[in-house]
């Protein structure tokens, strides 16, 4: 298979440098980071391209040895809804294309979008270096509106226009599991020989087994405590409101349990949750606290700290979080959609809630709490199931699809 030497990466809403779990950063950002660093290490070089939003960074910020990203003027200074980008595509591209010109070496063996919104930029900029595009959906209109019915607003059309068009267009799409594969040729009519299934990675190193008594001891909290920790956007689709309604209910039904839920993350946009009414009106100031989202090195620890963590997501195409949170030896408390089930193993590394009903995820809290025996199994399942994950397997795949990607274009130009 020919070589790949150098990659550009489009992740154009949202910058690898931010701090996951605030604002439009989340899995993603740690995916775009994690893997161009990784690919970097087994010699293809990454330059990521993302919107400068006068966070006072340089246009070009090297982020490890071989990986550089360009902030990129497009637009009016400042944060952007990502809604509002699509209508920047040729901008984007334009800028892309003065940084290409200034490539003295060759140019991209292959161009890696991350969201729709990079995605109609990177077909654009495919066509105009004659480069296949490798496109990563990380979440899709379609599954979401099918499981937010009736809890927010519909994607807008033109985003299921884009997907579609990607679907159709993108020399390779890297899905997360096989559902999102299915997904993919299912509802956007994807052609299954263009998928290539690779799952995400953990940092192992940062994310690993160590003393809850030690990581409780640093976050000041008591050792006695039932402590269920959530990371992630406070959003509806992210689902801490289940969260807070399922403790609402346990703690009325079981007021002897010394439960305390700690939450990571803020708001996003336009879809941002206010919890801390909620906590009030049902009570729960005292066991249930919001803190700001956190670097990784510190979020292992609230991980270490918990004695499970919860995602009641609507819709993951993977979830991080799940992965991160059992590498450190914490069993996952999750729902069963999208990806989850792949990155947990019901009754082995965690325990799946169907629905989203907070009876049935009292219940499930309430299981965890009494069965300490069942905990500590699940805690030493979990952490030897993120052990097959780690990033440069990741980075590895990700490379063998780029390594086909330019052989179907080559074979392509040769008929």
């Amino acid at each position: 298979m020919p070589p790949v030497k150098r990659v550009a990466m489009l992740s154009l809403h949202t910058s690898p440098l931010e701090q996951p779990g605030a604002g439009d950063a989340g899995g993603m950002n740690v995916y775009v980071r994690s893997t161009a660093l990784e690919l970097a290490k087994v010699g293809i070089e990454v330059e990521i391209f993302t919107r400068e939003t006068g966070d006072g960074l340089s246009r070009h910020e090297e982020l490890g040895d071989g990986v550089v990203v360009h902030h990129l003027t497009a637009g009016p200074r400042g944060k952007l809804p990502k809604e509002a980008l699509p209508e920047l595509s040729d901008t984007f591209a334009e800028a892309i294309a003065e940084v290409t010109d200034l490539l003295a070496d060759g140019h991209y063996d292959v161009l890696h979008s991350h969201y729709w919104v990079s995605g109609i930029v990177g077909l654009k900029v495919s066509r105009n270096l004659d480069i296949p595009l490798v496109h990563s959906m990380h979440t899709m209109a379609k599954v979401k509106n099918l499981r937010m019915k009736n809890l927010t607003s519909p994607e807008p059309s033109d985003r299921i226009v884009g997907e579609q068009l990607l679907a159709r267009e993108a020399a390779r799409i890297i899905a997360n599991t096989s559902t999102e594969a299915s997904e993919l040729t299912s509802l956007y009519g994807a052609a299954r020989e263009r998928v290539d299934v690779v799952a995400p990675g953990v940092d192992l190193s940062t994310f690993h087994p160590g003393s809850r008594e030690r990581s409780r001891s640093l976050l000041d909290f008591p050792t006695e405590v039932f402590h269920v920790v959530f990371a992630g956007r406070i959003q509806k689709l992210k689902g801490p409101q289940v969260l807070v309604a399922a403790v609402r209910e346990l703690k009325a039904r079981r007021p002897e349990i010394p439960l305390l839920v700690s939450i990571l993350g803020s708001g996003s946009g336009s879809e941002a949750l206010k919890l801390q009414p909620m906590i009030d009106d049902a009570g729960l100031h005292g066991s249930v606290r919001l803190y700001p989202p956190v670097q990784a090195a510190q979020l292992a620890h609230w991980f270490r700290a918990a004695d499970v963590v919860a995602m009641p997501s609507y819709s993951e195409s993977f979830g991080l979080v799940a992965l991160e949170a059992q590498a450190c030896g914490t069993p996952v408390l999750a729902a069963n959609v999208g990806g989850l089930p792949k990155a947990i193993s019901d009754g082995r590394t965690g325990l799946l809630v169907d629905g989203h009903s907070p009876a049935a995820w009292a219940a499930a809290l309430e299981k965890l709490h009494d069965d300490r025996t069942l905990r500590e199994s699940l805690g030493r399942g979990a952490a030897t199931h993120a052990l097959a994950f780690g990033w440069q397997r990741t980075a590895l795949l990700t490379a063998q699809c780029y390594r086909t990607a330019v052989e179907q274009l080559k074979a392509a130009a040769a008929l």
